[in-house]
C-alpha cells in the first residue's frame, strides 16, 4: 500500500448518521413530551374540576343561591370554567368544565366534572 492512496478508516461511512438519526427521532421525541404533558395537565385538571363541583353542589345544598354557588366552583375550578347549576326537587346538579390547551391549536381537551347533592331541609344560613 502506498502512501499516496487513501487510506479509509473504520466507521468513514457512518460518518454523521447520529446528527441524522436525532434530526428524525428528535420531532418525535417532541410530540411524545407534549403528549404526556396534556395528559398530565388534563389530570389535574380533572381533579380540580371535581373539587370545584363538589365544593359548588355542597354549598347550593346548605341553601346558598345560585350565583353564591357559581363562586365558589370558579374560585375553585379557575376564572375560565364553565359552571351549570341544575335543580332538580330536592337534589341540586352542579357541573364544572374546563378546555386543557397546549398552544397547539388542535390539541386540546375539556374536561368535566358533576356532582350531585341532596338540599338540606330548613331555611338557609
Amino acid at each position: 500500500m502506498s502512501e499516496s492512496s487513501p487510506r479509509r478508516e473504520r466507521g468513514d461511512e457512518e460518518r454523521g448518521s447520529v446528527t441524522a438519526e436525532l434530526a428524525v427521532a428528535l420531532p418525535a421525541l417532541v410530540v411524545i413530551l407534549v403528549a404526556v404533558l396534556l395528559a398530565a395537565s388534563a389530570g389535574l385538571t380533572q381533579v380540580r374540576c371535581q373539587d370545584a363541583a363538589r365544593a359548588a353542589a355542597r354549598a347550593a345544598a346548605i341553601g346558598d343561591d345560585d350565583a353564591r354557588v357559581r363562586a365558589v366552583a370558579l374560585e375553585l375550578g379557575g376564572p375560565s370554567a364553565g359552571v351549570t347549576v341544575a335543580r332538580d326537587g330536592e337534589w341540586v346538579v352542579v357541573t364544572v368544565e374546563r378546555e386543557v390547551t397546549t398552544g397547539v391549536p388542535s390539541w386540546s381537551v375539556t374536561v368535566s366534572a358533576t356532582a350531585r347533592a341532596w338540599i338540606e331541609p330548613g331555611e338557609p344560613p
